[in-house]
């Protein structure tokens, strides 16, 4: 497997805006997730096809972005974050193809487009899932980048492996699926949506963070608190996107939290106690930042992005 090679380049032209850059971003981490992906030719096809649909079928990729953002404040050199950055979207997507399978969530859009178990079967669906993690943590052993860097590489690899497990985004499922029907005290909904998707974005950040050796620990501790509150604020800003959003907008089924009887922000406190509590996330958020003295535009914008989008 040939993982990111030294012409995967990017220029940290720290004078253009994040949104400007961020194409760049985005661009890479396609050619890296391409590469990291086995082709659609080797067998078993079938599988690997289901793979690369589920992983290169579009979406915002916030993860990897978080990643890239959070090296740019702390100057860390963009080969090293490549693999954190597709290790961590690659354990996305395992979620994602799982959750959306008939035992789970039952959803039949993902990103506009069917989902893998739709445009392919159950059975592949889940195998191509189930293949998905493991290369989530080859792509980190594996990574030319970050093989002189051994500590730094088990500690990757640590973090991946905590925000996945049963205290992380499958415990978060576990959670969410046990609370359908029911009505949660609004401190049990956000730990499950810490759990289901905050783990996720908190890895995303704290793999940068560790990049560099020493980092300072206020510096840790701000980035974990101001991710620990984006986290939930992305999902409460899904949580209203499935109520006022459109199918074509959201890229799923719109109203599908409520078809499904789900236990969400605007269902327990109303939509705009859900709005509110948003952007009293996204405060806390942004003043964990301006305890830094690092460069940080780029987590500014995400932030942003992530509250108010629209999609």
């Amino acid at each position: 497997m040939r993982l990111f090679g030294p012409g995967l380049q990017t220029n940290y032209a720290i004078q253009m805006s994040f949104k400007t850059r961020h194409p760049e971003y985005l661009e890479r981490i396609e050619q890296v997730l391409d590469i990291a992906l086995p082709a659609a030719t080797l067998r078993p096809t079938r599988l690997h096809k289901a793979m690369r649909y589920s992983v290169l079928g579009g979406g915002k990729r916030i993860r990897p972005l978080l990643v890239y953002a959070t090296g740019e404040a702390l100057g860390v050199a963009a080969d090293l974050l490549d693999a954190p950055a597709a290790a961590i979207e690659m354990m996305h997507a395992f979620s994602l193809v799982h959750d959306d399978l008939p035992a789970m969530d039952d959803d039949d859009l993902r990103r506009g487009q069917p989902t893998t178990h739709l445009a392919f079967d159950e059975a592949t669906a889940i195998l191509a899932a189930d293949a998905l993690q493991p290369l989530a943590f080859q792509i980190l052993t594996e990574s030319a980048a970050l093989r002189p860097h051994p500590i730094t590489q088990t500690r990757l690899i640590g973090i991946l492996a905590e925000a996945c497990g049963s205290k992380g985004i499958t415990g978060g499922q576990a959670m969410d699926v046990a609370a359908e029907g029911q009505q949660p005290e609004p401190e049990t909904l956000e730990h499950i949506y810490r759990l289901k998707t905050g783990c996720l974005l908190r890895a995303s950040v704290l793999s940068a963070a560790y990049c560099p050796p020493g980092t300072d620990i206020n510096t840790i501790h701000s980035l974990e608190r101001f991710i620990d509150a984006v986290g939930l604020a992305f999902q409460i800003r899904d949580d209203i996107l499935d109520i006022e959003g459109t199918t074509e907008q959201i890229g799923k089924q719109q109203g599908a939290d409520s078809a499904h009887d789900k236990a969400t922000y605007p269902v327990l406190l109303g939509l705009d106690r859900a709005k509110a509590r948003a952007e009293e996330l996204r405060t806390t958020a942004l003043s964990e930042l301006d305890k830094l003295t690092v460069p940080t535009e780029g987590l500014r914008w995400l932030a942003d992005f992530i509250v108010m989008r629209t999609a």
